[in-house]
């Protein structure tokens, strides 16, 4: 059985395009909005995504 823990999956959208990734975070460690640069696939360059509920 697995542990329950501070785990939460969220979703992450892009700054500059409708482009949606969706991943993990601790929330314990990170209680405040994510945000990270990663890899747009539609626009080929990095962006900033931010997290969206």
């Amino acid at each position: 059985m697995a542990k329950k823990g501070a785990r939460e999956v969220i979703k992450l959208k892009s700054t500059e395009s409708k482009e949606v990734v969706w991943t993990m975070k601790n929330k314990r460690n990170t209680p405040d909005r994510l945000e990270l640069k990663k890899y747009d696939k539609s626009l080929r360059r990095h962006v900033i995504f931010k997290e969206a509920k």
